[in-house]
């Protein structure tokens, strides 16, 4: 019997997960990339947290992975010379330093370097499937390969499901309409940085290969973060600081012992994230227009959405920050870069000229130039606040529109890792956080975040909203949302209370 995915009376949302490739440990280096460790896999809470669900609710049920599940961006193995040639691919120099593009091949062997290292969550999703649930795999910016066909297919054989199970396993390509009453996406369409630019088309044709274009913000987690073990990327404290003096408490306890040429590290990186980032920007997408019907339709049936409300959503997206290299430079920090060096260039030059036209001129002539422009420079490098949490204030303003589109009142997003439950012009909002590999601290004994996840479930008896029925249109059931953080101690989900609206 097919699954319909039209109805569903139990959703559980989870994002944000970010499974990637283990790291061995580097016995001079005992804190490189600490947070990658086997041993601080998520995949026994989540496991817990699967079988528990499967109590919570009688009939089928809806699993709902909201993005960022798999994290193909960190992953950091290098393929053997066999496994190259079996998969038709070479390796540049810098993909083996900070990781593979993402050509076809490539994409799945990442998968499968990711799956091989978490053996208890694909158990735990074979179990959810065979108990006769169904399974929703929304993309997000960090797993943007599944856009690849043979990604999802290799999935799903080491699902180990049978034909009946795999009809309960879909894949959308940013969002899913649930019981026509909840649109989950996963955020990132808000985020200029982020931004999968073409969701419809998103491949690129680089060289002689398709690749699925990269956001730019994966670009420089690619280049920059995995090329600095001791930062952490899911938990924002370990690489912003909030004064100059935590930089340097950082860099002096922690980073002058295991890399002290950081500042060369971060810059190299950063200029080839630009180059990078803006050489597939110029690049147009791979498309057809005779088959872009057919391509909004699939899309269209498998998030539950009509053609109009698939292109409604697309027009909401933000302008990628891909096609603006000033606001690249900006985030990458260049500008000031590039401000500092033009500061010492132009105090350079008033002190050669001085020595030209006297032959005595000091270095003063070099250092009153530097002493004057310096302020203007703290100025402007003060002035320059980074847009790393603009996205989630984006995506939140954009709910009441993107709900209208959709014709509903609920919205469940993640990306940011901050969970939330408010609302917004009357539209409900929520926003599972992470169950990422997130410490704030480099040692890992601080988690950042709480593992939540949302459930939306039928009214129960005498708990209706005012006005409410029992059921929607079509006959629907009515649901109500709620949101949870699994507490790993007891087992159990803990409500989360509602933050003010």
């Amino acid at each position: 019997m097919k699954s319909d995915f039209t109805r569903a009376e139990h959703t559980f949302i989870v994002s944000d997960i970010h499974l990637c490739d283990a790291e061995k440990p580097h016995p001079y280096n005992p804190l490189w990339k600490r947070f990658k460790r086997r041993e601080l896999f998520v995949d026994p809470i989540f496991k817990e947290f699967i079988r528990h669900a499967l109590t919570l609710a009688p009939g089928e049920k809806e699993l709902v992975l909201n993005g960022d599940i798999f994290d193909f961006d960190s992953v950091m193995k290098i393929p053997s010379a066999q496994e190259q040639k079996e998969c038709g691919i070479s390796l540049s120099w810098i993909e083996r330093l900070r990781g593979m593009q993402s050509e076809e091949g490539k994409s799945r062997l990442k998968m499968r370097y990711i799956l091989d290292d978490h053996p208890v969550f694909l158990e735990s999703l074979r179990e959810w499937i065979q108990a006769g649930n169904r399974l929703i795999f929304v993309i997000g910016n960090h797993d943007i390969e599944l856009h690849w066909r043979s990604v999802k297919a290799d999935l799903l054989q080491r699902l180990e499901l049978n034909e009946e199970q795999q009809e309960r396993v879909r894949f959308c390509d940013w969002f899913y309409l649930s019981n026509q009453d909840t649109l989950i996406e996963h955020g990132n369409q808000y985020d200029a940085y982020t931004i999968c630019s073409n969701p419809i088309n998103p491949l690129i044709r680089k060289g002689f290969r398709p690749h699925v274009r990269i956001p730019f913000g994966n670009i420089a987690g690619r280049y920059i973060m995995n090329g600095i073990g001791l930062m952490n990327p899911h938990a924002p404290s370990s690489f912003i600081k909030s004064s100059f003096h935590e930089y340097l408490v950082f860099y002096f306890r922690y980073v002058i012992r295991v890399q002290p040429f950081l500042m060369f590290t971060y810059l190299w990186g950063a200029m080839v994230t630009l180059v990078d980032a803006i050489a597939d920007g110029l690049l147009p997408a791979m498309s057809d227009p005779l088959t872009l019907e057919s391509r909004v339709r699939e899309i269209a049936a498998t998030s539950n959405a009509s053609p109009a409300v698939v292109l409604g959503l697309r027009e909401m997206h933000v302008h990628p920050a891909i096609y603006d290299p000033f606001k690249i430079m900006r985030e990458l920090w260049l500008d000031r870069v590039l401000l500092l060096f033009l500061v010492f260039l132009v105090s350079f030059e008033v002190f050669i000229h001085g020595k030209v036209l006297l032959s005595d001129a000091s270095l003063g002539w070099m250092l009153v130039p530097l002493a004057l422009l310096t302020p203007f420079f703290i100025f402007y490098a003060r002035s320059v606040d980074t847009e790393l949490y603009a996205a989630e204030r984006a995506a939140f303003e954009a709910v009441p529109l993107s709900a209208r589109i959709a014709g509903v009142e609920r919205v469940v997003q993640g990306h940011s890792h901050l969970e939330k439950h408010v609302w917004k012009n009357g539209i409900e909002y929520l926003n599972s956080g992470t169950w990422s590999y997130a410490f704030r601290d480099v040692e890992c004994t601080q988690p950042y975040g709480r593992k939540c996840f949302a459930w939306i479930k039928p009214f129960p008896g005498g708990e209706r909203l005012p006005g409410a029925g029992e059921v929607l249109a079509g006959g629907l059931p009515a649901r109500i949302a709620e949101l949870y953080e699994w507490n790993v101690q007891d087992s159990i989900p803990q409500l989360v209370k509602n933050d003010e609206s």
